[in-house]
């Protein structure tokens, strides 16, 4: 299965950097073609310029600034986000990618006004995340990247499509046994995917 990964994380030794390797590699070992698309490493710009905001409706060329972001996303068969949730959200780097990537004509298309998804190529989707604060925390809030993984992007791939969202939480006050304990579900879950 060919398999994009997203992964928004500046700091190459961090845990979260880790849980990246660690999806990689099991993913490749599992012999899926991976698509590792580290969005700091690639220097990825998440500004949505005027131009592009003024233009959100009409189709892009192979000219565009995010063109070749667009034919990734587009040869995936499975989806795989990587990233820490900070202050309730995601990474700015990759909620831009979001909103620069996911166009009109890339993963929905308009219909007499009604959105219809069109990222039928996408048969899987995880997410693996980390929260500095507890779980309790995050409902509390209502923990908008879970949410938009399980009730947006789900309903912009393939449905009925698997999706999958694995948390640590309490990175705050997380042990090196909690976190080895997190590091081998994912390794089982990319394992099994």
């Amino acid at each position: 299965m060919k398999i994009l990964v997203l992964f928004a994380h500046p700091v190459e030794t961090s845990f979260n950097a880790g849980l990246h390797r660690t999806i990689v590699e099991r993913l490749a070992a599992a012999d899926h073609a991976v698509d590792d698309c580290d969005l700091y490493a690639e220097d990825f710009d998440p500004r949505l310029t005027r131009a592009e905001r003024l233009g959100y409706h009409d189709p892009r060329g192979p000219d565009d600034a995010v063109a070749p972001y667009v034919e990734r996303l587009r040869n995936a068969e499975a989806l795989v986000l990587s990233f820490p949730v900070w202050n309730y959200g995601y990474p700015a780097i990759l909620k831009g990618f979001f909103d620069r990537v996911f166009l009109p004509g890339v993963s929905f298309k308009l219909v007499d006004g009604k959105v219809r998804p069109t990222l039928h190529n996408i048969s899987k989707l995880a997410a693996i995340t980390t929260y500095g604060g507890s779980r309790f925390r995050a409902v509390l809030m209502g923990d908008p990247p879970r949410r938009i993984v399980k009730r947006m992007l789900r309903a912009t791939i393939k449905p009925g499509a698997s999706v999958s969202y694995q948390a640590h939480y309490s990175m705050n006050v997380s042990t090196e046994q909690t976190r080895k304990a997190f590091m081998a579900k994912v390794a089982a879950r990319m394992d099994q995917f």
